[in-house]
């Protein structure tokens, strides 16, 4: 026991004794820093020696500064991690400057590149002091630090809020619950000013509202406010100077700010695809409306991945180091997944050229059908059996496509044939029935026809019948083809018009006990128009 007590006491009095014989040194930029962080710690606090590492002012000056430059480290949470520091008296920046046309790589060190580019130390002669860019923005940058008004109000505080208590002056906790509760009434009332904002830029931009839209406006403004809410909270909390705390809370705001951005462009992008939508209604193609849950996917896909990407920079990860992997890797899946990235331009092919529409009935390849849906890998045809085609795009772009869809009107030819033996003026006035049939059809194009008697067939006498329907889909061509046949059915019947069929007949002029086999033909010129007018009538009220 007493040799652990000893062996307590001889590594506190090495630590005094290595805590009082702790020397002010400027031979490298770690050795600065230090000097300049440890004479301004509680228990080492001797500014004097650490305004030795400001070089050309007063001492009066360079004590102001260097306690500056301390506190802004301090109130944007800045830790100083000396192991990352240069020990080397001639260490070159990474970053070249260009001086007489040459490049040069300068003495000097930044302990926060990024967030804090403009605070460096660099050597002067075999010494190395915090640099005079330095010296010269201290103001500018401690004024953005600190906000003045919040500057001025703490200096107006009563002495009872200036009192320490558990370690922490009295002002600060009750600062924060008062910041807090700005924060609570700044989102009251800035939510519904953003939400007008919004509406009055959409009224302005696109011209169009719908229940969904103010919908994603209000969903739209709440991040909104949240993102402008932490804004204020960053721009005030270095004033509170919590130390190692605004490290940790300086980190959750900017992961929580990330976050709120990306629901920002996310429901940004929902916004704009939302109006898109609309505006796919009031277009024939239908391809448009399934463009728009693709484009969602893949603008919903970059925004998470740019937002985690930005979170992992927060963290100190290299991003780019992991984009370049990311490529490499994205190029070996590439190469073991050609088809699956094959399918993919085929699916931007088939957006950009558009050689079908949702719903034409197309002929592609051994596929007959209409189609259905357009996947980023695969297009779904639906066959007239019903079954399902499910054709990688990249595939179709390969294929030949007849788009009967895209066609004005759907064209219908066939042959009717009649028997031999039918009188010249039956013929005449069975053609003529069938061409104002045609006309009175509503699905037909009257202007655009033809019926004609065109030849002699091996067993009929043959007429064409050549016509248009106006509507372009399946079901609706078998439907008016229907009505039709059924009409001409009619007319032949009533006009005693006999379809032929391939036969042979054995002509005998004269039988024992029978009479002429030949069919007897009503020609009379006033039954034949009577007969017609009453097929048109009953067709007409059809």
């Amino acid at each position: 026991m007493k040799k652990t007590l000893i062996a307590l006491l001889l590594i506190v009095s090495n630590l005094l004794f290595a805590q009082e014989n702790v020397q002010v040194d400027l031979s490298n930029p770690n050795a600065t820093i230090y000097t300049h962080i440890y004479f301004l710690m509680p228990d080492s606090y001797e500014p004097e020696k650490s305004a030795r590492t400001i070089h050309g002012l007063s001492k009066s000056e360079a004590i102001s500064i260097a306690i500056k430059i301390k506190e802004i480290f301090d109130g944007k949470g800045k830790l100083i991690d000396f192991d990352k520091i240069s020990k080397d008296p001639n260490y070159l920046d990474t970053v070249f400057t260009i001086q007489n046309n040459l490049k040069q790589h300068l003495n000097k060190f930044a302990p926060f590149p990024s967030e804090l580019p403009e605070i460096y130390v660099e050597k002067i002669g075999s010494s190395w002091y915090y640099s005079k860019e330095t010296l010269e923005n201290i103001d500018e940058i401690y004024a953005a630090t600190f906000p003045w008004e919040f500057t001025w109000l703490q200096k107006q505080f009563p002495n009872f809020f200036q009192k320490v208590a558990y370690g922490f002056l009295v002002w600060k906790p009750i600062g924060l619950l008062i910041l807090g509760l700005i924060c609570v009434l700044l989102f009251y009332i800035l939510n519904p000013i953003i939400f007008f904002l919004l509406k009055k830029l959409q009224q302005l931009i696109f011209k169009s509202s719908f229940k969904e839209l103010f919908d994603l406006l209000h969903q739209l403004a709440r991040p909104i406010v949240f993102v402008i809410i932490i804004r204020v909270i960053e721009k005030v909390l270095p004033s509170f100077q919590l130390l190692t705390i605004n490290n940790l809370l300086f980190l959750g705001l900017n992961i929580a700010e990330t976050i709120f951005w990306v629901f920002v462009f996310y429901k940004l992008a929902k916004l704009i695809l939302s109006i898109y939508k609309e505006y796919t209604k009031t277009t024939h193609s239908k391809l448009d409306d399934q463009l728009a849950p693709i484009l969602a996917k893949i603008i919903t896909t970059m925004i998470v991945v740019v937002g985690f990407l930005h979170i992992l920079t927060l963290f100190g990860v290299n991003t780019t180091a992991v984009i370049a992997g990311a490529s490499i890797g994205g190029i070996a899946i590439a190469f073991a997944a050609q088809d699956s990235v094959k399918n993919l331009i085929g699916t931007v092919v088939i957006f950009l050229d558009k050689p079908f529409h949702i719903g034409d009935w197309i002929e592609m390849g051994s596929v007959v059908g209409t189609v259905e849906s357009v996947g980023l890998r695969s297009t779904r045809v639906r066959a007239a059996d019903t079954s399902i085609f499910q054709i990688p795009n990249g595939k179709i772009t390969e294929l030949e496509i007849n788009n009967m869809g895209l066609r004005l009107y759907r064209r219908y030819n066939t042959t009717l044939g009649i028997r031999y033996d039918t009188p010249p003026v039956l013929i005449e006035a069975f053609v003529k029935g069938v061409r104002e049939l045609i006309k009175e059809h509503p699905e037909t194009r009257s202007e655009a026809f033809n019926v004609e008697f065109t030849g002699f067939g091996d067993s009929s006498l043959n007429i064409l019948m050549n016509m248009y329907f106006k509507k372009l889909d399946w079901g609706s061509e078998q439907s008016s083809k229907h009505r039709l046949h059924i009409a001409i059915v009619k007319l032949a019947a009533a006009l005693n018009v006999e379809f032929a069929f391939p036969s042979s007949t054995l002509m005998i002029e004269q039988f024992p006990e029978k009479g002429n086999i030949n069919i007897k033909y009503d020609t009379d010129e006033n039954n034949i128009n009577k007969s017609i007018k009453t097929i048109l009538d009953d067709f007409k009220k059809e």
